[in-house]
Order: C-alpha cells, then structure tokens, then sequence
C-alpha cells in the first residue's frame, strides 16, 4: 500500500474512516494498545472474581438467564461467530468490507470491550493485507451478521478474497502469513456486537453523497449554460437572505463554472426561470447542511463505545455495565435522512434532463438526435432518469421505522440501522447514474448549441473531459454505453471548478 498509514490512538472521523476504506493501512497507536490491553485484565477480573457480565458468563439474547461456566466461555466466543455469521445475498464490495472492519477496530480501540490486544491487531491485519471477508450484503436488522462472517475469517472459517482470488479463511490468512486466532472469553460477543456495519457503510455513502452533490453542482453549470439560464440565481447578495451555509456554497461554485461565459451574457435569460434551474442552490445548498449534520452524526458514532456489555472499574473492582448502545437509533435516523436529502438531487437532475431533451421548452433539436425520426437521441434516456428517480422514492422509505422483533421478544426493538446504510448507498448508485445521463446530455446540448468560444472556461473544461471518454452521440451504439460512462466520470470525480 502507498497510502499513508493511519494512526488510531484517537477516534476515527469520517474521512479517516473513508482513507481507510479505500486502502489506507491502519497502525494501533501506543495509547489505544494501552486501553485495550486494560479492560482484557478487566475481563479475566470479571471471570476470576464470577461478577455477572452478560456474555462472558452468560448466555446472549434471550438467554442472557443461562449461566456459562469458565471452561465453557471460549467455546461460547467461537459457536456465537459461527452462530451469528447468517447473511444472505451477493457480498459486500471491498471498500465497504473494509470500512466496517475500520469502524470495529474504532469500537474496540476505546478500550471498553477487553478483547486481548491480538484481537484488534489481527483485525488490522486483515485491513493492511488487503485480505477481505466474504460479507453477504443481506439478513442483518441491524448489526450482528456482517461482522460475524469478518470474524470468521479471523479464526480461519468462511471465506475472502486475497488478490481478487476467492480463498477459505484458512488460506486467506495463511497467504497474508498470518494464523488463525483462537478466541477467548467476550471476544467473539464484542467481535460481532456494536455498530461498526451502519456506522463504516454510512461514512462510504454519506462521502459518496457529498462527491455527488459536487459532481451536480458541474453538472447543472453544464445544463444551465446551454438553456440560457438566469445569473441572477446565484447572486450572492440574493442568496445571502436565506440563512445557509449550503445555499452559499452551492451558489459560489454555480458562478465560478460559469464565469466568463459569453453564451449567457448573449442569451436574453428569462427574467424567471423554471425551478430545476432556479432553485440549483436552494436545492443542492439543502443537501448540503442536511449532510454536515448526518457527518456530525457519524463522527459522534465514531467517538462512541458501542459494544454491550462495556467493562469498567479496576481490577480489583471490575465490573460489566449492560445498555444498549449498540441499538444505534440515532444513526439509524440519520442514514435515513442521508437518502431522503440525496435523492433530492437526482429528482432536479431528471427534471433538468427532461428540459434538455424536450424540444417543448428547450429550444434544441428533438431528444438532442442527430436526425430526428430516425434517431431517438437521448429521448429513452430519460426515461431511464425518471424511472432511477421513482426507484429511489422507494429506497428512501425510512428503515428505521421498519421495526420488528427477535429473540424471544428480549430484543423487541430494532432500529435497523445497517439496512438503512445499505438503501442509502444503493440510492446513491442511482443518483450517480442519474448525473452521468445527464452530464452526457448536456455535453450533447453544447455541441448543438454552444459554440466553444462562447462557453465559460469551467464548462469548456468540463465539457471537454467528458469528450476524452464519450463521443458525441449518433444513435451508433448502445446508449446504455453512454449513460455508464457518464455513471463512471461522475464517480471518480469531475474537474474541480477554478478558483477565481
């Protein structure tokens, strides 16, 4: 790995997470090896004096009344791992596998869980070998299952991928020189227990949500251009009577991709136009706050404990504190909140779209077609835009009122917070293509309509990053070709707009 490794002796926030995700090794820092290493001697105080812990010397769930003697604690660690693992579906994609692999070392670097120090290191062994669980996306109502087919990699059970190679546990570690851990008491509980799922699965999207946000803001400068729009949306002093650190931003970036623009300035805007192109800031500035609050959100998780029980006191005096926050609600709340606000910008991405495309109102050739009548041009391709954005009024129902009951009615509230990441995601993907179909039609619409003198140096840029991968269209190929590498730019990212 080239990436700078990052060192956990604090608690994680959402980019370092996100760093991690994406191949950034990992390092336990000497502050956080201490903590942890104190609350193991916890736990065998707890085991060696019999205080009651619920899943050290008892059973878990509804069967917390079950006592579990010391001889039978590690067996009770391994059968709960293998118990738990019970996902459902494709597997999880590396970057996410990673990110919940991230979230749990967090958790257990706090120093509340008192797994051995061995535990959390073979979990970033697994971070900075690149050896990547086989995680089924499906079958958690919460958290439990995904970081249960983690931890049985960790002892050398299921599966993962090494090198893009499908391997058991046992070879995937054996392959990384690593060796299989042999669990002791508590560690399987707190290997599977907690919120690292939602939490690492709603960093990726709420960063994937913030890039898209960006991505729009280009794009619509693009669309904005070609149709003649307005200036006077993004003045400064206009937008500034909103109260809104969003709308002011969204603003900034409109008027920087398109200063300089001569098609505008020659262009007799309207004195108002329709909402799709008026309301950019409002709407994208909206998205915006609404994500710093659910980034607010997240760093709070991240610098939570979240395993159950948690161990305090001393070793002389230890003791096992039960709660419930690895019922992760307010997260859950938020992740939710996350797709609503997303979706917002695919739904103005889809109605700028269809302004492009409709000969009705924008002034261009029929569906931007080459030949109207034999060509369909971009006429189907929003079709396709409209039905992502009804796909994903469907995603954003709230998970987290979904509700539910499991283990023998002592788990009779479920939050469903991993369920939420996941839609969320999902729902961004949509967005993404939303924004690709888009960037390649307003692309289109500028080689009709505007001549490249006449374009704003930042459109012009843009506009020119997208011809280096997609050619014009001619109704020559399929256009499921075109709207996936729109898909594709909007994901690794487009050209930032120039400071002025």
């Amino acid at each position: 790995m080239t990436a700078a490794a990052i060192r956990l002796d604090r608690p994680l926030t959402v980019s370092t997470l996100v760093a991690v995700a994406r191949g950034a090794p990992v390092v336990l820092g000497p502050a956080a090896r201490a903590r942890v290493a104190a609350a193991h001697d916890l736990v065998r105080a707890i085991i060696d004096e019999g205080v009651p812990a619920y899943g050290i010397n008892t059973g878990v769930g509804a069967l917390v009344d079950r006592a579990v003697e010391p001889a039978l604690q590690c067996r009770l660690s391994r059968q709960l791992v293998m118990s738990h693992a019970c996902g459902v579906g494709a597997p999880l994609p590396d970057a996410h596998v990673r990110a919940i692999i991230a979230a749990q070392v967090n958790n257990l670097a706090h120093g509340f869980s008192g797994t051995r120090v061995a535990v959390v290191d073979g979990l970033i062994a697994l971070l900075n070998h690149d050896v990547v669980p086989e995680v089924p996306a499906g079958g958690s109502v919460g958290y439990l299952a995904h970081m249960a087919h983690i931890a049985l990699v960790l002892i050398g059970e299921g599966h993962a991928r090494v090198a893009g190679e499908r391997l058991s546990g046992a070879a995937a570690l054996a392959r990384a020189g690593l060796a299989p851990l042999v669990l002791e008491a508590k560690e399987g509980l707190s290997l599977i227990n907690g919120a690292p799922c939602a939490t690492g699965l709603g960093a990726l999207a709420l960063a994937q949500a913030r890039g898209a946000v960006t991505a729009a803001d280009a794009i619509a400068a693009l669309t904005f251009e070609v149709l003649g729009g307005n200036l006077a949306a993004f003045d400064a002093e206009l937008l500034g009577l909103r109260r809104s650190p969003g709308i002011a931003e969204t603003g900034a970036a409109m008027t920087a991709w398109l200063a300089g623009s001569t098609h505008l300035a020659q262009t007799g805007a309207r004195l108002q136009d329709p909402l799709s192109l008026r309301a950019i800031p409002q709407v994208h500035g909206g998205v915006r706050d609404a994500l710093d609050h659910v980034a607010g959100m997240i760093d709070a998780e991240l610098a939570s404990v979240t395993d159950n029980p948690v161990v305090l006191g001393t070793p002389e005096h230890p003791r096992a504190g039960s709660q419930a926050h690895a019922v992760a609600a307010g997260l859950a709340m938020a992740l939710d909140h996350l797709a609503i606000v997303t979706a917002h910008v695919g739904m103005l991405s889809e109605r700028r779209i269809d302004r492009l495309v409709n000969p009705l109102v924008s002034g261009l050739p029929a569906f931007l077609a080459t030949a109207a009548g034999v060509s369909s041009g971009f006429m189907i391709a929003q079709y396709s835009a409209a039905a992502l954005v009804g796909e994903n009024r469907r995603l954003a129902a709230p998970a987290s009122l979904d509700g539910g009951i499991t283990s023998g009615l002592q788990e009779d509230y479920l939050s469903h917070q991993t369920p939420a990441a996941l839609k969320a995601l999902a729902l961004i993907a949509n967005v993404q293509a939303i924004l690709g179909i888009e960037l390649a039609a307003a692309a289109q619409a500028h080689d009709i309509a505007v001549p490249a003198a006449a374009r704003a140096p930042g459109t012009a840029r843009l506009h020119a990053h997208v011809r280096a991968t997609i050619a014009p269209y001619t109704d020559d190929r399929p256009m499921h070709d075109v709207m996936a590498a729109g898909a594709d730019l909007v994901r690794a990212g487009l050209p930032a707009v120039a400071k002025r």
